[in-house]
């Protein structure tokens, strides 16, 4: 192949928007050569380049969007000093309650990787390609009053309702007025049955109702 030949490919492959193929071609024809592979074998094998490449950039975008505080995985979740069965977490890795807009609680009390948990789910079901955002109780409760004051809050809960995957994450750590706590659960109410929900907190299920007011029911998958 003459150094012609790799510039126009390459020229080629960025007009096409095709960087694995623009970067791997050559390595890969040698290979084909080596393997002594077909015409098809070689192209396939350049099309399941750009395919990856694709997937894992995709990924890196929805990783970015869903704004975590630190990437762990599930794989790094020591269960080993956890009371949660390491089947469960794996049985909500699957992402099946994110299809079945299910949420999940963890409660319990500081340092027993709720966050560790609630992050891990987040990257899984970004590896899925699902689009998630964690963000903290208090964060989010301010966006909203800010969204309130600039007479933009219908607009704020919309895009909150759009989102396949929320994880909210320290719910009750922090005392707040009930007004802040009556916007933080409309989002949750929003997304009742139409969008999946992860929620973490400190707070024992008796003490629910002074952190959400109670209004009718919702399912609820709960690890703690």
């Amino acid at each position: 192949m003459s150094e012609l030949q790799q510039q126009v490919i390459q020229q080629s492959c960025k007009a096409l928007r095709m960087p694995a193929i623009g970067s791997q071609f050559a390595h890969l024809a040698e290979v084909a050569v080596r393997e002594k592979q077909s015409h098809v074998g070689y192209l396939e094998a350049l099309l399941t380049a750009e395919m990856e490449e694709r997937e894992s950039r995709a990924i890196a975008r929805l990783l970015h969007g869903a704004r975590l505080p630190r990437m762990k995985t599930l794989d790094e979740f020591e269960f080993s000093r956890s009371v949660v069965p390491a089947a469960v977490v794996r049985e909500l890795a699957d992402g099946a309650y994110v299809a079945k807009a299910e949420p999940v609680l963890l409660v319990g009390e500081s340092g027993t990787g709720k966050t560790h948990l609630a992050t891990g789910l987040c990257v899984a079901a970004c590896r899925q390609r699902r689009r998630v955002r964690f963000v903290t109780a208090a964060a989010l409760i301010n966006e909203l009053v800010e969204a309130t004051h600039t007479h933009q809050l219908s607009r704020a809960l919309g895009r909150w309702e759009r989102i396949e995957l929320i994880c909210i994450d320290e719910l009750g750590y922090v005392p707040l007025a009930e007004t802040a706590y009556e916007l933080l659960f409309q989002v949750i109410a929003d997304r009742a049955e139409k969008a999946a929900t992860i929620v973490t907190t400190n707070r024992s299920f008796s003490e629910w109702t002074r952190v959400i007011p109670t209004r009718g029911s919702a399912r609820h998958s709960s690890i703690g």
